[in-house]
């Protein structure tokens, strides 16, 4: 390409975001529309205020109510940390409602424009990673096992009569009412990730002997589960710990 066609590539990105940007006065504030979507392919909207002086950009709220609703807890501390460290990389601050950031007429464009990038970067990064969410899942497991003070031993690696080495989400030790409890938490149940259970469950079941019991917990936040998944764990005798109606099962688990 030519001197002239690279600059019209500048001039044609321009055009397009003049275009898909529009603005409407509201009560002491400004919507801004702009043409960058989130995940639900709507477009993302600013706010601008004028609060002590300074103009005042943000999401009003918008981007963590989003993920809130979608059934994501932020409160954990290691979430917490992956969105301080997105916010921190664009140098954008939240009140832990609304994401914002503080501008002057000099780099107001600069600044809605990280703001911009912090709210894309948010919305993806937290609900799009499925590795993330499936840590996440983890994390909730672990905290609920935590506020009823059930013991267990988190991520251990146990010997199949097959030699290979497995690793259990978490343990339940026996007690005098209770056999041991081996428990998986499942973010995404499906063919592959049950199938997968089973035959780790039943290395281990023949190795350490039947007396054990399994427990399956099933993340049904955004979709339910199939009625395939369920027969599959009953023929294995594994109890389906839907995470909606964990609070059922506490007394077994805690025995």
């Amino acid at each position: 390409m030519n001197r002239e066609e690279c600059q019209q590539l500048i001039e044609t990105y321009l055009e397009w975001l003049r275009k898909g940007l529009s603005v409407e006065y509201l009560d002491k504030a400004c919507e801004l529309t702009t043409p960058f979507l989130d995940r639900h392919n709507d477009h993302l909207q600013v706010y601008a205020t004028k609060e002590n002086g300074r103009i005042v950009l943000s999401d009003d709220g918008y981007i963590l109510a989003d993920l809130r609703t979608s059934g994501l807890d932020l409160k954990t501390p290691k979430r917490k940390a992956v969105l301080d460290a997105i916010l921190n990389g664009f140098g954008v601050r939240t009140d832990g409602k609304r994401l914002f950031v503080e501008a002057s007429a000099r780099n107001l464009g600069q600044r809605m424009h990280s703001l911009i990038q912090a709210m894309l970067s948010v919305n993806d990064m937290f609900v799009m990673a499925q590795a993330r969410v499936a840590t996440f899942f983890w994390e909730d497991v672990r905290n609920f096992l935590d506020q009823h003070d059930i013991r267990y031993s988190p991520r251990i690696k146990i010997t199949g009569r097959t030699g290979y080495d497995h690793a259990i989400d978490f343990l339940i030790p026996k007690s005098r009412t209770r056999p041991e409890r081996i428990v998986q938490a499942i973010n995404a149940p499906n063919k592959n990730t049950i199938t997968s259970y089973l035959f780790v469950l039943d290395d281990i079941r023949e190795a350490r002997g039947d007396e054990s019991e399994a427990y399956a917990f099933l993340n049904d936040q955004h979709r339910g589960i199939s009625s395939d998944v369920m027969e599959a764990l009953e023929a294995y005798t594994v109890t389906a710990v839907l995470w909606s109606k964990r609070e059922q099962y506490v007394e077994a688990l805690a025995g």
